[in-house]
């Protein structure tokens, strides 16, 4: 059975639990998305720093929207992305398997 498609702008926020590395994203498909970090089938910081676990996403009605939220969030300082997984996401679970189809 083929994966069906989603397409509504997010923004997540992937994680390595070992070092605390924290990477911000935007994607228009959120399960396939997080799917490529998880299996490491993309070049890049997420592969390189092992952020496999999915602890924060925000769902948005525009693609515009939720690249002005990914700006937002990258320009605050760690403690702030801190806060607002820990306000999101307390018992920090992935929630990966919350969103897959």
């Amino acid at each position: 059975m083929a994966q069906r498609e989603v397409f509504q702008p997010a923004v997540y926020i992937m994680a390595n639990h070992k070092s605390g590395t924290i990477y911000i994203g935007v994607t228009s498909n959120l399960p396939q998305r997080v799917g490529q970090h998880r299996e490491g089938v993309i070049e890049g910081f997420t592969r390189r720093y092992g952020c496999k676990r999915l602890f924060c996403f925000e769902l948005h009605g525009s693609m515009e929207q939720a690249i002005l939220r990914e700006k937002q969030l990258k320009t605050g300082n760690r403690a702030r992305k801190t806060m607002l997984i820990e306000a999101e996401n307390p018992e920090g679970r992935d929630l990966f398997h919350d969103i897959a189809v």
